[in-house]
Order: C-alpha cells, then sequence, then structure tokens
C-alpha cells in the first residue's frame, strides 16, 4: 500500500506545486507574503541593515525640527514603534498624531538608545489622514482605563489597549498549547441550547426577531417556539463536554458564554469567554485540582515568557508593577488547600468584616480576596461545600451535607476556577431530577448514566477573570475586547 499513497500525494503535490508559483507571482497574494516579513516587531527583532523597506502603520508620535521629522510609527505587531526620519520635504500637514501611513526607505543603524534601526525615508504617503484635534487620544497624555473605555471602537489605537490584546493572545495559545499537550480533544460546543446548566436562570432566550417565523398555536407550548422548545445562549459548555467525554476522555472547549446577570460589579460581564475542561476515570478532588493547578502555573508561565514586553508595558503604564510579584508567585509556589468549613472558621475569627458568613452561605468577594491574603498572597483550593450551593450535577460527600466541589481564588479577583466532581449514579440524578422537576429535560442528560457510565469531574475557568489577576486590572471591561455588561452592548 506504500506504494500507491507515495504516488497519490506526489499526484496531488504536482497540481498544488504550480498553483503555489502562480500565486507568489500573483501581486496581491506576494505583497501579504512580503508585508508579514516586513512586520515592524520583525525588522526590531532581526535589526538587519536593508536598502528597501516598507512599513505600513499609525503615527504614535511626531517630533518636528527645522532640518529634520522624527515618527514613531507602530503596526500593531509589537509594543515597540520603529523610529522614521524624514526629511520635511516629504511631510505635509497631513502627517499628524493618529494617521495612518506607508513609508519607504532604508533600514540603517539608529543612535536611538531605545532600538537599533530606524528608516531613513525617502517616501511617505498618508493612506488614512487624522485630525489630532478631534481625535479622542491625545499625544503624549496618559488617558484613563475609564476613558478609554468610552471608546471601544477606537482604544485598540491605544499602546495600553493593543498590548492587552496581544498579551489575551499569547495567552489564548498557551491554553491551548496545554490542552493539546496533555491529551486533551478541543470541542465546539454550541452557543444555542435548551439547559441552564447552572440552575439559576440567568439565561437569555433566543426566538427569532420576525415574528412571522413562528405562527402562535393556542394550546400547544412546543409549536409556538423556533426550535421547538425554549432556548438560549449558553451559560456553560459543561453538559455537552460531559456527552463527548463518554468517548473521548479528556476533553476542553474554549468559547463565549453569557449569563443574564444584572450586575454592573468590575468582575462581571453578560457575555465571557469560559474555559472547560472534563475528565472522565477520575475519582478524588485531587485529581481535578492537580489538573487546575498544573494549568493555571503552566499557562501563567508561558505567557508571561511569551509576551514579556507587552506584558511588562501593560503593567508599568497601568501601575500595576507590584501584581509582577503575585503572578510569579501563581506560577512557582504551591497552591493552598482547605475546606469550605475551615475557610468559614478562619473568616469568624477575623473581626474586620461588618457581618458574619455563616456555614452554609455562599462566600462574597470581600471574603475570598481575604482568604487569598490571609494564606499568604497564593491561590488557594477551597473544597468540600454545603450541597445546597452547588448544581444538581454535583457529587455528594459521604457526610450527605457537603458536595464533591472546588472553588480556585486568587489574590485581587476571588474565585477564578469552579470545578466538580460529577453525579455518575442514574438513581440519585435521577432522584435529584425528578424533586426539581426537571427530568424530562434532561432525560438525555440521564442516558449517560444508563449506558457504561464512569466517575468523571471537571471546570470552568473564566478567561476574563484569569487576565484581570495575571495584570492586576482594576476592571473586567478592560481585558475583553467588546464587554457586554447590563446596559451597555456598543458595536
Amino acid at each position: 500500500m506504500a506504494a500507491p499513497l507515495t504516488n497519490l500525494w506526489k499526484s496531488r503535490f504536482a497540481t498544488i506545486n504550480p498553483l503555489l508559483r502562480i500565486c507568489k507571482g500573483m501581486g496581491n497574494s506576494y505583497r501579504c507574503y512580503s508585508f508579514a516579513k516586513q512586520s515592524i516587531a520583525r525588522m526590531l527583532e532581526k535589526s538587519l541593515i536593508q536598502d528597501n523597506v516598507k512599513v505600513k502603520g499609525w503615527v504614535r508620535a511626531l517630533r518636528g525640527h527645522r532640518d529634520v521629522i522624527f515618527l514613531h510609527v507602530s503596526d500593531g505587531s509589537c509594543v515597540k514603534p520603529l523610529q522614521v526620519v524624514a526629511d520635511p520635504s516629504l511631510c505635509g500637514s497631513d502627517v499628524t498624531y493618529g494617521c495612518c501611513v506607508s513609508v519607504e526607505g532604508r533600514l540603517v543603524e539608529s543612535s536611538h538608545p531605545g532600538q537599533m534601526v530606524e528608516v531613513a525615508a525617502h517616501r511617505l504617503q498618508v493612506l488614512g489622514p487624522c485630525d489630532p484635534v478631534e481625535f479622542p487620544f491625545k499625544a503624549r497624555k496618559k488617558h484613563s482605563a475609564d476613558y478609554i473605555r468610552t471608546y471601544p471602537h477606537l482604544r485598540p489605537r491605544t499602546n495600553t489597549f493593543s498590548s492587552l490584546l496581544r498579551i489575551r493572545s499569547q495567552a489564548t495559545m498557551a491554553f491551548h498549547k496545554y490542552f493539546q499537550e496533555n491529551g486533551f480533544c478541543q470541542i465546539h460546543t454550541p452557543i444555542l441550547t435548551s439547559s441552564d446548566c447552572e440552575g439559576a436562570g440567568e439565561v437569555f432566550c433566543v426566538e427569532p426577531a420576525n415574528s412571522q417565523l413562528t405562527q402562535p398555536v393556542e394550546g400547544d407550548r412546543e409549536a409556538n417556539h423556533f426550535f421547538k422548545c425554549p432556548t438560549y445562549l449558553n451559560v456553560s459548555g459543561q453538559l455537552h463536554l460531559e456527552v463527548m467525554s463518554g468517548g473521548l476522555s479528556r476533553v476542553y472547549t474554549f468559547g463565549p458564554t453569557f449569563r443574564a446577570e444584572n450586575s454592573r460589579g468590575r468582575h462581571h460581564l453578560c457575555e465571557f469567554y469560559m474555559i472547560e475542561a472534563e475528565l472522565v476515570f477520575t475519582d478524588t478532588l485531587e485529581d481535578i485540582m492537580q489538573v487546575m493547578e498544573e494549568m493555571v502555573r503552566t499557562t501563567t508561565q508561558t505567557v508571561m515568557e511569551s509576551a514579556q514586553e507587552d506584558v511588562h508595558y501593560y503593567l508599568q503604564n497601568t501601575g500595576a508593577e507590584k501584581q509582577r510579584e503575585t503572578v510569579e508567585a501563581m506560577a512557582t509556589r504551591q497552591f493552598k488547600r482547605i475546606t469550605y468549613t475551615e475557610a468559614i472558621s478562619l473568616l469568624h475569627a477575623n473581626n474586620t468584616f461588618q457581618f458574619k458568613v455563616q456555614w452554609g452561605a455562599d462566600l462574597q468577594k470581600e471574603h475570598e480576596r481575604w482568604l487569598t491574603q490571609h494564606l499568604g498572597d497564593v491561590p488557594v483550593f477551597v473544597t468540600d461545600f454545603p450541597a445546597q450551593l452547588k448544581p444538581f450535577y454535583t457529587k455528594l460527600n459521604p457526610d450527605n451535607k457537603t458536595v464533591g466541589a472546588v472553588d480556585l481564588l486568587v489574590p485581587g479577583v476571588g474565585e477564578l476556577i469552579g470545578g466538580s466532581l460529577r453525579e455518575d449514579n442514574y438513581d440519585t440524578l435521577h432522584s435529584r431530577l425528578e424533586d426539581a422537576g426537571e427530568q424530562d429535560m434532561y432525560d438525555w442528560y440521564l442516558d449517560l448514566r444508563k449506558y457504561g457510565s464512569a466517575p468523571h469531574g471537571g471546570f470552568g475557568l473564566g478567561f476574563e477573570r484569569y487576565l484581570q489577576h495575571l495584570l492586576g486590572t482594576g476592571n473586567i471591561r478592560d481585558v475583553i475586547p467588546f464587554p457586554r455588561s447590563p446596559g451597555t452592548c456598543k458595536l
């Protein structure tokens, strides 16, 4: 079989290869390839003297003298701009702060202490003018995060937010890298679902805007829905991951989730990204906590290395330099482990809270942050919560009062990850759903326990909260490209 397969691939390559040569000769494709090679990040990284280069980007700084003009041009590929030295005759009145330019010239050694090379321009063209008076971001002025947030369509033009976007991209790839290297299969879980996974009722209902698509039928509730049942934007991909884990053992998803939570707090969004994983053949919370800890530690180390310049710039320009110590502790020190009951005892022993949290009540943000601070400013696992605080699918502990659930708390943010062992006993799960009157809605979920059920568990991490903790960002709306919260859905 080897020879026929080899011949097959040779024949396919023979077909593709001429196309590749043609594409390289085409103007648009060649220019696109050339642009990738000529990005500012690559120029600054290699620092090779070149006679003919073309740079396209936005002017981030402009200094004019009688005999020469200095421009700092950024194309978004890195945090550092490329200095362009141009004769005043090349620059018209439309060369201003914020405008988009195309520069051709020679890449030469730079006398500027901040970089090794600069461009000596012999041609400069304004691709997109910008009125610096009307432009909301001003040169040499530090704008607050609150101010920048009022211009969601323009904030990628700021150095701070463009750094955040590159860090976010690196963090995304770091999480994928961890899961792929540890035997997890990525699953694309649906955005539309008929299940309220968390059972809290904080869901967005989905129906067509055009009412003519569905004709109301009196007495037939199903016929009045587009999908023949109530449909929501997903609040979690967990239940769908459990379906897939029944055949793949280790699965994960990384995608948007939605909560109709009427909160304007600095840690809450109505649309955010979740990293969720499910592991089969796990009997203890410790198995899940080991994966959670390794994932957070490994990805954090990867991000701090791969996005070093952007992280340094972001922390420095947001006044969060001290966050580096907290992050380094997360990447190197052992996470603490306490039970919910132990956490309540610690909180009762502290006299600074205005009210005492009672056993059986949920922990508030101030409690979570205090616990991490009290235990050494490191991430803290809190385990074995009262059963009434967790969803129906969480596995009951032998004491019949608590469940095998865990929250990972991190300094400054509070809860970062929530996880649990899943109830794998059919009769127990059926009884819970029957008591709640939802056994018909979750009949498919019960089937998972009827046909080859296995002990399993999983967790979900809020990606924006992770970035908040990593960068010491005060408001979660500053770490997501397009924030969605009550009363706010611009763009």
